[in-house]
């Protein structure tokens, strides 16, 4: 029996076992990993570069391209290189540094979904007020708050699971260091405090999403009463894929950290995983910025933009 002192390294849950299985993963995650990094990419820029999208919706949109980027950056690169050398190990602080970023760019990425929902709802509801209650200070210091919550809930989820003492071995059934999979080594009956630490998260999570929803049924209720039938087809169209995403996201999440160890299976752990941390960042691009004339139309020029000075 090993604890966690003696831990070195921990070995994570491959994909595949046969050599064409796990190319066949490194290809795809590179497909997925470089459709984020484009899509997010060109949110990013795109939105620095024009001075007409420094607005408090756009704002929250490169910090969500931002949040996007860094979550996918965190876990995908090496599970790809696990894939592509054959190889399961990550070091201890390896892991610990991968739980930290990722609890920390997921947390504050739900935080600030639930404040670019409300950002709509002012927008869309109260479009006098807006002025008011979003200004451009009130929305830096909303970004602000969002990053620095998420930053203090991953510190504490960390430090606490990594306080445990570890003497279950060293595998890790996910693909990525996550807090549960960790839980499942311990020995200890002082996982029960980072598992109530999770259940307040994730009630914490679940009142996000209310809010989320509370804010979209005002929205779409609004939306109800434009008279132009175009008008309301635009404002559906954008708001219920905004939704979800959303839902798929924090549901995930909520299911991947709630589910009682003995229910778990590895198949579903890992679709279930997929599904939060993989398909959002490579998604959003599309579901945020598609649908956005504006941002469309900025896009446009930046690309002829760069071009014609390449000529």
């Amino acid at each position: 029996m090993s604890n966690s002192s003696s831990i070195t390294q921990f070995l994570l849950l491959p994909f595949a076992d046969t050599r064409e299985l796990q190319l066949l993963h490194f290809w795809l995650f590179l497909g997925i990993y470089l459709a984020a990094l484009l899509g997010n990419g060109l949110i990013i820029t795109t939105i620095a570069w024009d001075q007409h999208l420094h607005t408090s919706m756009y704002f929250f949109l490169l910090n969500l391209a931002l949040l996007d980027l860094g979550s996918i950056s965190v876990i995908v690169p090496k599970s790809m290189a696990n894939s592509l050398w054959g190889t399961r190990a990550i070091s201890y602080a390896g892991c610990a540094t991968q739980l930290f970023l990722f609890a920390f760019l997921v947390s504050a990425e739900l935080y600030l979904l639930t404040i670019m929902s409300y950002d709509r709802y002012v927008a869309i509801c109260k479009p006098l007020h807006y002025g008011t209650l979003l200004g451009s200070r009130a929305c830096v210091h909303m970004a602000a708050a969002a990053w620095a919550t998420g930053f203090l809930t991953a510190l504490l989820h960390t430090a606490n699971t990594f306080s445990l003492p570890l003497c279950k071995g060293n595998a890790l059934g996910q693909f990525f260091c996550e807090i549960p999979q960790i839980l499942k080594l311990s020995c200890s009956h002082s996982y029960l405090r980072e598992l109530g630490v999770i259940m307040f998260s994730a009630s914490f999570f679940e009142g996000c999403f209310v809010l989320i929803v509370v804010s979209y049924v005002q929205i779409l209720r609004a939306v109800l009463r434009i008279p132009s039938e175009q008008g309301r087809h635009k404002a559906f169209s954008t708001c219920l894929p905004h939704l979800a995403v959303i839902s798929l996201f924090i549901s995930t999440v909520i299911f991947a950290h709630l589910k009682p160890p003995s229910n778990s299976s590895p198949s579903l752990d890992l679709v279930v995983s997929v599904l939060y941390s993989v398909v959002p960042p490579a998604v959003n691009p599309l579901i945020y910025s598609m649908r956005n004339q504006e941002l469309k139309v900025a896009l446009k020029k930046l690309v002829q933009s760069f071009f014609f000075q390449q000529q």
